[in-house]
């Protein structure tokens, strides 16, 4: 019984990722916020260098007038961080100092989502479209709303091809973690671990 109730559960989890993957929300807002990958030395991974190009073409066709950075992960060594890149990333490609936040201290999604509603608060923004990999907006769209967050979800490009396996270990990976979010998990060590998990480059 409890198999099958597992087995359930988790392909109506997989249905509700496919489902918000498929769909591009992004519309007019007060900011946009891009939620940190892996970069290395100052440069952005893959991933981060799609979701931020994202980020750049909504706020060239005028969907929002602010791009918050997010993440804090990064080297050591140099101190960059990935809010950081993130920032010198979108100063590289037009979008002035003044309509950027960068935010450096988060170490994963659930943090990140905690300094985005820091930031919005202070900034008094109420609708924000959220820009991730189109598998891990489910979770973001669900810790946005658990913070009073009113939010649009908007996919990143695919970047290369992915592999099966890949592809499996990123479900995986969500299912799991939006698993332990509805059963109000929140050690942040087994999130951390989780994070780890995923795409080295995301």
């Amino acid at each position: 019984m409890m198999l099958l109730v597992a087995l359930i559960w988790f392909g109506w989890v997989y249905f509700q990722i496919n489902q918000v993957a498929s769909e591009d929300q992004a519309q007019t807002a007060d900011a946009i916020a891009v939620f940190g990958a892996a970069q290395y030395s100052g440069r952005p991974s893959p991933v981060l260098h799609a979701r931020l190009d994202h980020a750049v073409a909504l706020y060239k066709r005028q969907i929002a007038p602010l791009i918050i950075t997010l993440g804090g992960g990064g080297d050591p060594a140099s101190g960059t961080t990935e809010g950081g890149v993130g920032r010198d990333y979108l100063l590289a490609n037009g979008v002035p100092f003044d309509k950027i936040i960068a935010e450096t201290r988060s170490v994963d999604t659930e943090q990140q989502v905690e300094r985005l509603a820091a930031i919005a608060d202070a900034d008094h923004l109420h609708h924000i479209v959220v820009v991730s990999d189109a598998t891990h907006l489910l979770r973001i769209r669900e810790l946005c709303r658990n913070a009073g967050l009113e939010v649009y979800t908007s996919p990143r490009a695919p970047v290369g091809r992915i592999s099966n396996l890949d592809l499996a270990e990123r479900y995986m990976h969500e299912m799991l973690s939006y698993t332990s979010l509805k059963l109000n998990l929140h050690a942040s060590w087994f999130h951390r671990w989780l994070e780890d998990k995923n795409d080295p480059d995301s």
